[in-house]
């Protein structure tokens, strides 16, 4: 009986295998686009030996599987143009079709939060032009994020935008300045535009970075490597990381009054009054600010936005009592819409509650906090016109003390090549015009080997595509911080290693940004004028 059982699941398998469907990679979707003026390489998975043909352009182009089943076709040079429709068919004679194929240029942007920064992110600066994106001739892919301990896998995971054209629903959780560069070098070449964004906010660049590239200069990094490949011990610390944050929270909710202190008619008089500006709770847990804010009638029961700056670490925001936002982390700028009817005459109370697991709560200072009304309250370029201020300062009280929350947390997209492996590997060779490298801010802290490690990844990537000649835009860390910060010397030498791997590459070039920064936000907000510089190192490496 097993004997027989065995017989049939063997079988099963064979004939499964005999029947298995050509694969392509997740980059060949419906709506991608092509680079022009170079070979175009096809590749995917078969059946060992197996004959694969693909139609395009009215011609016919076959190629065998190789003994573990890997195939790939080089097809000929084009210039711009579509769509085009690509088939891929097996010797079972079943057709994948990839339909509205376009012919152009493709840039792949990749780093960490900068160009991760979104276009809902950057909306206010560029209300109008964001309103009216609509090119079909621009399309968007997003890598999904993923990391590999162990090794280089074939492909990428399933993502959410994959080649969607450029318009403000597809492109609003997207890279803002990859959006902004596609619209450039549309505007630039009236061809079309393929953008693939591959970033993860918070990355070293020795994730970006193959392991054979790093273990002759950096043979540490590949042991502690090592330690993560144990399946067993990273998925336990990610368990225990998640039922230590979730106990702490619990305890936190526990002790702190959260159902009373944003009601209105609570009575704060016996807080501390603090300012913002010259204020901060060094502590773990969570601490309570409110201000009280007198609406006219003119402005009672209006719809309105709230602007509460940048704030560290974690706020839940609430108005009258009525929660109107939550941010996670210190980053995004708060805009809290209010609905229209919430805001009455007379008395209105602000209340917000820091939750925080380290450091210093604080605000930070020069960012906008204000009541904005009307149909311009969306925009801060220019500001909105109707706008009622808020005053500087707060009253102030402790919510919960806490103990620092055990962390089991492994990072892994923090440790050296996993993101190469991952999410970087799988796309080679899908033919590109050029890399944008906006990266740098989590290696300030050792700026001195990042030249290195740069013509590193430079190498590195070139050799995945076989491209010795394959441009590079490394842009430049924007101004961040006053010369008076302590870290302030590290940013400084990290951009001139930048500037030098440029200067020593004749297919690189340094894209200048620091007048775009801002001294007080580590995510400036000036993406398009980012695209422009960016787009025109690319017009000189291109021109050469």
């Amino acid at each position: 009986m097993k004997r027989q059982i065995l017989f049939f699941f063997l079988a099963l398998v064979g004939t499964l295998s005999i029947e298995a469907k050509v694969q392509l990679p997740r980059l060949f979707q419906s709506g991608m686009v092509l680079q022009r003026n170079k070979a175009i390489p096809v590749w995917g998975k078969a059946n060992a030996q197996e004959k694969v043909t693909i139609r395009w352009n009215k011609r016919e182009y076959a190629t065998v599987a190789d003994d573990a089943g890997r195939w790939r076709i080089d097809l000929p040079k084009m210039k711009a143009g579509g769509p085009y429709v690509l088939e891929v068919r097996g010797e079972d004679g079943e057709v994948s079709e990839i339909s509205d194929v376009l012919v152009g240029d493709v840039w792949l942007c990749s780093g960490q939060s900068n160009i991760d920064v979104t276009i809902e992110r950057v909306y206010p600066q560029y209300v109008d032009e964001i309103e009216h994106f609509d090119n079909n001739k621009i399309r968007l892919f997003r890598v999904q994020n993923e990391t590999n301990t162990h090794g280089v896998q074939d492909d990428i995971r399933p993502t959410t935008i994959n080649w969607k054209p450029l318009t403000k629903q597809n492109a609003w959780l997207f890279s803002a300045l990859g959006s902004f560069l596609g619209i450039r070098m549309f505007e630039k070449t009236k061809v079309p535009q393929g953008i693939i964004v591959n970033s993860w906010g918070g990355t070293p660049i020795e994730a970006w970075i193959s392991a054979d590239s790093l273990m002759a200069d950096y043979p540490m990094q590949i042991k502690k490597l090592a330690f993560y490949q144990n399946d067993n011990y990273v998925k336990a610390q990610m368990q225990a990381n998640n039922e230590a944050n979730k106990r702490w929270d619990e305890l936190l909710n526990k002790i702190d009054g959260t159902t009373f202190y944003p009601l209105p008619s609570y009575q704060d008089s016996d807080w501390k009054t603090i300012n913002q500006n010259d204020w901060n709770w060094r502590g773990i847990g969570s601490v309570w600010l409110r201000q009280h804010i007198y609406i006219d009638k003119e402005h009672a029961g209006k719809p309105a936005r709230l602007l509460l700056g940048t704030l560290f670490d974690q706020d839940i925001t609430y108005l009258n009592g009525k929660e109107i936002g939550h941010t996670y982390y210190q980053y995004p700028p708060r805009r809290y819409d209010i609905p229209e009817g919430l805001l009455q005459e007379g008395d209105n109370v602000i209340a917000v509650r820091f939750i925080n697991k380290y450091g210093a709560v604080h605000f930070i200072k020069d960012k906008p906090y204000l009541l904005a009304f009307g149909e311009d309250r969306f925009s801060q370029n220019p500001m909105p016109k109707d706008i009622i201020p808020l005053s500087d300062t707060w009253k102030f009280h402790l919510g919960a003390e806490m103990p620092s929350c055990p962390s089991g947390d492994v990072s892994l997209q923090n440790q050296a090549t996993t993101l190469y492996n991952a999410v970087l590997y799988p796309l080679a060779p899908y033919a590109l015009s050029g890399v944008v490298w906006y990266q740098g801010e989590s290696n300030t802290g050792n700026p001195g080997p990042y030249a290195d490690l740069l013509r590193k990844l430079m190498g590195n990537w070139r050799t995945l595509w076989n491209e010795p000649t394959l441009p590079f835009c490394i842009v430049q860390l924007a101004k961040y911080m006053y010369p008076s910060d302590p870290g302030y010397a590290n940013w400084q030498k990290l951009r001139d290693q930048q500037r030098i791997v440029a200067e020593g590459d004749p297919y690189a070039e340094a894209a200048d940004i620091f007048d775009l920064g801002e001294e007080n936000d580590i995510h400036p907000l000036r993406k398009k004028e980012a695209a422009e510089i960016v787009g025109q190192y690319f017009d000189k490496l291109i021109a050469k």
